[in-house]
C-alpha cells in the first residue's frame, strides 16, 4: 500500500512538473537545442537559425525592448520593427504615457488620436529607449568559478554582482553596445544579454482611445474583447545609422530585418508565436508562497486600490481635464487591481494550494534520505510563517503608504535630490531638472483628488493592521484630528500642494532647504512611513526574502536533478522569449463556449454613446455603414481580436504574434481574466493570450486615419 501510494504521488509530481503543450517561455538561443523540433511538429515552417542567430539576420533582429533611459534592461514593453525606416508597431497601452504627455485640451490626443502626416511632424519622446538583442551567452561557468561553499548568501551576492559588472564591461569595451547578466532558473544559471538601444525614438501614430482603450478598465483583462490596442513609433538613429541622442538630424532607422504583414487569416488551430520580453513569472512557488498571495497579498491590495480607483473614477467622471490628467494614472491602478482578482479566481478554480501540497509530499518521499533535500520544504514553512505579518505590514506601506497619495510620493522625490550629491555638486542645473519634473507633475495633478485618495489610504492603514505594525504619523492621522482634519491641514500647509507654493520654495532653495522639508507635513508623513519600515519590516523580511531565495536555487536545483530528461523553463525575467502555441477558443464555465475571434460587428453591438468606454467614434460609425472595410476582411467582417494559448505575461504587451510562416498577424496585449493565474500556474483549458489582429490595426491606419501612407511602408504578403 505503501508504495502504491509512493507511485500516485510521484505520477501526480511528473504530470504537474512536466511541461505541457503550450507552456513555457523559452530562451531564443536554446531553442536549436530543446524546442525547434516540437515547434516544427505543431507547424512552425521555419529553423532555429532563423529565429535567433548571431551570423546572419534573423527574427530576434525585429524585435524591440520598450524601455526608459536609466533603466534599459527593464523592458515595460515590447515592439516590432515592420519597415525598412524603423517603423514599429506596439501597444496603445504602451505609448500612453507618451501620448498623455503630447495632450492637452487644444490637442487632445487621447481623445481623437494622433497621426503624422510625415516624418517631420513625428513627436520625440525623451527618456524612452529601444533596445535590439544582439546576442546571448550563457556565463553561469565564469561566475560559478568565483564563488565558494564558505560564502555567506551576501557574500555570494556581492560577488556574483562584481563579477557580473566585470563580465559586462569586457563583452562591450569598444563599442556602442551595453551587456547585462541576469540569474536564470532561480540562479542555478546566468545569460548576459548584449543589445545596441537605440535612444530616438518618436510617435507616429495613435489611434483615439474609443479604439486604442474600447471598453476601458471594463474589459481589461477579460475575453471576448473587441480593443484597437495599438500604437505606431518609429526608431531614430545618427546618419550613421547607430543609436544618438535626440536631434532633428537624426534619420529613420535602417533595420537589418523587419516582419513582413500577413493578411491571409486565421483558424482554429492555426500556430503561433509570441516574440518578446514577458517581465516576471514565478511557475515554481510552493504552496506556502502561493496560499499567501491568494489569501493575504492580493486581497488587500485589491482593497486598497479600489478605494483609490472609486476616488479616480468619480473625478474623471465629473471632467474632462481631470480625465486627460487622471486617464493614465487610473489605467495603471487599474491594471494590477483586476489582474490580482482574476489571478486569486484561477487558483482557487484549480486549487493550485492544493495540488503543490500534494507534490510536495511526494518531493518528500523521493527526498527523504538525501540530505541536501530532505528538510527543504520544512525551512519554506519556517520562513514563511514568520514572513505572513511582515508582508501584509509591506502591502499597507507600499500601496496605502508611500505609493498611495502623489504628494506623499512628490515630496519624497525632491527630498531626496535636494539630499543628493548632485545637487550639492550642481545647485543650479540640477534646480532647473528639479523645476521640469514639477512642471511635468503639477500638469496632470489634482490636489482635492489626491486629498480625498490620502484620507481613504489612512483609514484603510488604521483599520486593517494591528497598531503594532503601523508607524506614528499614520496611526497620529486618526489619534490627534481624525482623518478628515489631517489631510486638509497637511495640504493647507505643504509646500507640494500646490504649483505655485512648490515653485515659490523652489526658487530659493539652498543647502539647507532640505531641514525646511523635513517639517513639510507631506514629506514627514512619508518619513514616519519609511523610517518604521527600515526600522521595524526590512530587515527581518529581507533576511527572510534572501534565505527563501536560497532555498528556490536548491529547491528548482532539485526539481532537475529528479526530473533528468524534462526540458525546464526558466521564469520570465524581462529577457527575450519564445512563446508558442495555437489559436484555439475555450470553454469559461459549464456550458459556455468562447470563439477564437471577434469583429468589428460585435464593436458595433456594444456601442453605447451613454457610456464612455464604449463610445464608438462616428466616423467608425460611418465605415461600417457603408461597409468600407477593403481588403482587411475575413469571410466578410472586419477582424479584431484573437486569443491563442501562447504563455505569456506582462512585458509581453506589445510583442509580436507570428504565424508558421514567422509573418506578423497579430500584436499580443492581454490574457483572458480566467486564466492569469498563468504567472503561478499554467492551465492550457483556460489560460489564452489576447492580440490584436494586425488586419484590424491595417484597417484602422486605412480606413480611419487615412494614414495610407504608412501602409505603403510595410510589406504585406497574403
Amino acid at each position: 500500500m505503501k508504495k502504491k501510494s509512493m507511485l500516485v504521488a510521484m505520477a501526480l509530481l511528473l504530470g504537474w512538473m512536466g511541461c505541457r503543450a503550450d507552456e513555457g517561455m523559452w530562451i531564443p538561443m536554446l531553442l536549436k537545442k530543446y524546442n525547434i523540433e516540437d515547434m516544427q511538429k505543431q507547424g512552425f515552417k521555419l529553423t532555429a537559425e532563423d529565429v535567433y542567430s548571431i551570423n546572419q539576420a534573423s527574427l530576434k533582429d525585429a524585435v524591440v525592448g520598450l524601455g526608459r533611459e536609466g533603466y534599459p534592461f527593464s523592458h515595460f514593453c515590447t515592439a516590432e520593427i515592420i519597415s525598412d525606416e524603423g517603423l514599429m508597431v506596439t501597444n496603445h497601452h504602451c505609448a500612453f504615457d507618451m501620448i498623455q504627455s503630447h495632450s492637452s485640451l487644444e490637442h487632445n490626443y487621447l481623445r481623437d488620436g494622433f497621426w503624422a502626416k510625415d516624418k517631420q511632424d513625428e513627436l520625440a519622446n525623451p527618456g524612452i529607449t529601444a533596445s535590439i538583442l544582439v546576442r546571448m551567452e550563457d556565463v553561469t561557468d565564469r561566475i560559478n568559478a568565483q564563488l565558494t561553499p564558505e560564502m555567506s548568501a551576501e557574500e555570494r551576492n556581492a560577488k556574483i554582482k562584481q563579477v557580473a559588472a566585470r563580465l559586462e564591461a569586457e563583452a562591450v569595451k569598444g563599442t556602442n553596445l551595453q551587456a547585462n547578466i541576469k540569474p536564470y532558473f532561480n540562479g542555478n544559471q546566468y545569460f548576459m544579454s548584449v543589445f545596441k538601444i537605440y535612444k530616438d525614438v518618436r510617435l507616429v501614430g495613435a489611434p483615439p482611445s474609443a479604439v486604442g482603450k474600447f471598453g476601458g478598465d471594463t474589459d481589461n483583462w477579460v475575453w471576448p474583447r473587441h480593443t484597437g490596442d495599438f500604437s505606431v513609433l518609429r526608431i531614430y538613429a545618427g546618419k550613421d545609422n547607430e543609436p544618438a541622442n535626440y536631434s532633428p538630424d537624426n534619420q529613420p532607422y535602417k533595420p537589418s530585418t523587419f516582419f513582413k504583414i500577413s493578411t491571409k487569416g486565421l483558424k482554429e488551430g492555426d500556430f503561433t508565436m509570441v516574440f518578446g520580453y514577458p517581465g516576471t513569472t514565478k511557475e515554481y512557488l510552493t504552496s506556502y508562497a502561493v496560499e499567501q498571495i491568494q489569501d493575504i497579498e492580493n486581497p488587500h491590495k485589491i482593497a486598497i486600490r479600489t478605494a483609490k480607483l472609486n476616488i479616480i473614477n468619480a473625478a474623471m467622471e465629473s471632467d474632462e481635464l481631470l480625465r486627460i490628467k487622471y486617464a493614465a494614472k487610473a489605467a495603471s491602478v487599474a491594471n494590477s487591481w483586476k489582474k490580482w482578482q482574476g489571478e486569486i479566481k484561477g487558483l482557487k478554480r484549480f486549487n493550485t494550494v492544493e495540488k503543490k501540497q500534494q507534490e510536495e509530499q511526494a518531493f518528500r518521499q523521493w527526498a527523504a534520505g538525501k540530505p541536501a533535500y530532505a528538510h527543504l520544504l520544512d525551512q519554506y514553512k519556517s520562513l514563511y510563517d514568520k514572513r505572513k505579518d511582515l508582508i501584509l505590514a509591506q502591502a499597507y506601506l507600499t500601496e496605502a503608504g508611500k505609493q498611495g497619495a502623489e504628494i506623499v510620493m512628490w515630496s519624497a522625490k525632491v527630498y531626496n535630490t535636494l539630499g543628493s550629491k548632485e545637487f550639492i555638486n550642481n545647485p543650479e542645473q540640477i534646480r532647473e531638472r528639479i523645476k521640469a519634473a514639477a512642471k511635468e507633475f503639477y500638469k496632470d495633478y489634482d490636489p482635492a483628488t489626491d486629498c480625498k485618495i490620502l484620507v481613504e489610504m489612512l483609514k484603510l492603514y488604521n483599520e486593517n493592521l494591528p497598531a503594532a505594525w503601523i508607524p506614528a504619523e499614520v496611526q497620529a492621522a486618526i489619534a490627534k484630528k481624525g482623518v478628515e482634519a489631517y489631510a486638509a491641514s497637511l495640504f493647507k500647509n505643504s509646500v507640494f500642494a500646490s504649483e505655485e507654493a512648490f515653485n515659490a520654495f523652489i526658487d530659493k532653495v539652498d543647502g539647507k532647504s532640505c531641514r525646511k522639508l523635513e517639517k513639510d507635513p507631506a514629506y514627514y508623513l512619508y518619513h514616519s512611513i519609511d523610517l518604521f519600515y527600515a526600522d521595524n519590516i526590512y530587515p527581518e523580511l529581507s533576511r527572510i526574502e534572501n534565505e527563501v531565495k536560497v532555498l528556490d536555487k536548491t529547491w528548482l536545483a532539485a526539481q532537475m536533478e529528479m526530473h533528468p530528461d524534462k526540458h525546464f523553463y526558466a521564469d520570465a525575467n524581462s529577457t527575450l522569449r519564445v512563446a508558442y502555441g495555437k489559436v484555439q477558443g475555450y470553454v469559461p464555465c459549464d456550458a459556455v463556449y468562447y470563439k477564437h475571434f471577434t469583429t468589428l460587428a460585435g464593436i458595433m453591438e456594444k456601442d453605447n454613446p451613454e457610456i464612455y468606454d464604449y463610445d464608438v467614434p462616428q466616423r467608425l460609425r460611418e465605415i461600417y455603414e457603408k461597409k468600407d472595410f477593403g481588403r482587411y476582411t475575413q469571410d466578410g467582417e472586419v477582424p479584431v481580436c484573437f486569443i491563442a494559448t501562447n504563455h505569456t505575461t506582462g512585458g509581453n504587451s506589445g510583442s509580436p504574434v507570428l504565424n508558421a510562416e514567422g509573418h506578423l498577424i497579430g500584436i499580443n496585449f492581454d490574457r483572458a481574466w480566467d486564466g492569469v493565474m498563468s504567472d503561478i500556474q499554467y492551465n492550457p483549458e483556460i489560460c489564452r493570450n489576447i492580440s490584436v489582429d494586425i488586419r484590424y490595426v491595417l484597417f484602422i491606419i486605412d480606413k480611419l486615419a487615412g494614414a495610407s501612407h504608412l501602409i505603403d511602408e510595410m510589406v504585406i504578403v497574403d
